[in-house]
């Protein structure tokens, strides 16, 4: 085993402090590691960072405004404290009046790396989920109307949703995404529709940041967001994948 670099990289090393590993002392007690179910195992996947790609679907781009063929794809995050496992129910947020869903497909990688070609790519995801990329859109229109940060309308708490990871060892997922609001569709695209697909997707962000084991990648959102209440249930579905569902009260 290697030396530990650092107090992360003793949370993440095969997951296990063995005997002898030296222990970092923190003044207080250091937080939750943030992870994701796996489909059919009592084991965890721990999260490191939750990154996300904005209008990577044609019909998405234009219902926001956007010329889908004018840009590259481009990023945003949110905190790995956000997460949202399947089934919870969660608090209507503050500091919003036009909370929506968007549906998303989910990358986790199992191994990282900086400046990964497009054809190598695949080979550093450990698995897929489906995920809810929940958004204050009023604070979104906004900070875009003043030219500021998105942060607050898409890195707040409870904003990240994700159901349980399916392994790569399956297959990538195919055919529908859809978003559900109170059994209603309210997004119905298919996997293939999006601009620019993940093998691209994890290439280009590890041109911008090294990626790492532990990453998630929420890869874009087609059209239909709109709006979820106070009391309405939300559902991601993708063919092949556990769904995502969140509570809203």
């Amino acid at each position: 085993m290697p030396p530990l670099a650092s107090a992360w990289d003793a949370v993440l090393y095969d997951g296990v402090l063995r005997k002898g590993t030296a222990m970092t002392a923190f003044v207080f007690p250091a937080p939750v590691q943030p992870s994701v179910a796996v489909a059919g195992q009592s084991a965890r996947f721990p999260v490191r960072r939750i990154f996300c790609v904005g209008r990577n679907y044609a019909e998405h781009a234009r219902e926001m405004g956007h010329d889908p063929s004018a840009e590259p794809p481009f990023f945003f995050t949110k905190p790995a404290d956000a997460l949202v496992a399947s089934g919870e129910h969660i608090a209507y947020p503050v500091g919003t009046l036009d909370f929506h869903h968007e549906a998303e497909l989910v990358v986790a990688l199992g191994s990282g790396g900086s400046d990964v070609p497009a054809a190598s790519a695949l080979a550093l995801i450990w698995g897929y989920a489906a995920g809810n990329d929940l958004t204050r859109r009023d604070v979104q229109s906004a900070a875009k109307a003043a030219r500021r940060p998105w942060d607050m309308s898409k890195g707040f708490d409870r904003s990240a949703v994700v159901g349980a990871i399916r392994s790569a060892q399956a297959g990538a997922p195919s055919g529908h995404i859809r978003c559900l609001v109170d059994g209603v569709v309210k997004q119905d695209a298919d996997l293939a529709e999006m601009i620019w697909p993940v093998a691209q997707i994890v290439s280009h962000l590890s041109r911008l940041v090294e990626l790492r084991q532990g990453d998630l990648i929420f890869t874009g959102t087609p059209a239909g967001v709109g709006p979820i209440a106070a009391g309405q249930t939300c559902e991601v579905q993708i063919n092949g994948l556990e769904p995502a569902v969140v509570h809203v009260t």
